[in-house]
């Protein structure tokens, strides 16, 4: 049986001047009582209640844990947005520096936000669905990165075109981390996981709730990214 456990999220070298008890005026993610349980100490990033350590395993040892086997990261404070309508490829490729037309259904790329100069505004991932793009931006660029999405669907919409962002309020986000990923995963899913590429996508039944399975992630080692209906 696999080993998980909860993952910090903020590098070691910010702990020190950033830890302090959870603040009443941020948010917090579904899995707030769950950090709480394992002894977290939170801290603000993003307008959200974040852990940063947990009573059990400090950085470094959390660290080489995920490289060993998985740990779960929290990243429910990420902006999920999915972008529908006919002319969604068109709106979207005006804004990013990606080719989305022409990406298969289920596959996913990294791409960038720029500016009117060239400028790169955010990072983000973009997969592919049949009758939408499901994009993934970074928290601590979220409302920025909304604002821009609304502002410029807003003049497309102007001028006839069709598309529409729609912000995903009722799904967490949680990724799984490490060597041990898929395995740990595959107790939960009735699918057999070797089968799905890197940076791909698709609807997955976890324990019979229905979620959208990203095989991706930032730490270097396999994992994958669970949008999971906020309820459960």
């Amino acid at each position: 049986m696999s080993t998980t456990v909860t993952r910090t999220l903020l590098k070691p070298r910010q702990l020190g001047a950033r830890l302090m008890s959870s603040a009443s005026t941020s948010q917090r993610t579904a899995l707030y009582e769950l950090h709480k349980k394992h002894g977290a100490k939170f801290g603000p990033f993003a307008g959200w209640d974040m852990p940063l350590v947990y009573a059990d395993q400090g950085a470094l040892d959390s660290h080489l844990h995920t490289r060993k086997h998985a740990s779960i990261f929290d990243v429910s404070h990420m902006l999920q947005t999915r972008i529908v309508g006919k002319d969604r490829h068109r709106f979207l490729e005006h804004l990013v520096v990606a080719d989305l037309k022409e990406l298969p259904v289920g596959g996913a790329t990294l791409s960038l936000f720029t500016n009117p100069s060239g400028g790169i505004e955010d990072d983000t991932i973009i997969t592919q669905q049949r009758d939408s793009l499901y994009v993934v931006s970074n928290a601590g660029c979220a409302d920025k990165d909304l604002a821009h999405l609304l502002k410029h669907a807003k003049i497309f919409q102007s001028e006839g075109a069709d598309v529409e962002v729609l912000k995903i309020d009722d799904h967490s986000l949680i990724a799984l981390q490490g060597p041990a990923s898929q395995k740990a995963l595959e107790q939960l899913a009735a699918v057999n996981l070797s089968q799905m590429p890197f940076m791909t996508g698709q609807s997955i039944d976890i324990k019979g709730i229905p979620c959208h399975v990203a095989r991706s992630g930032y730490t270097g080692e396999d994992g994958f990214e669970l949008s999971i209906p906020t309820g459960e």
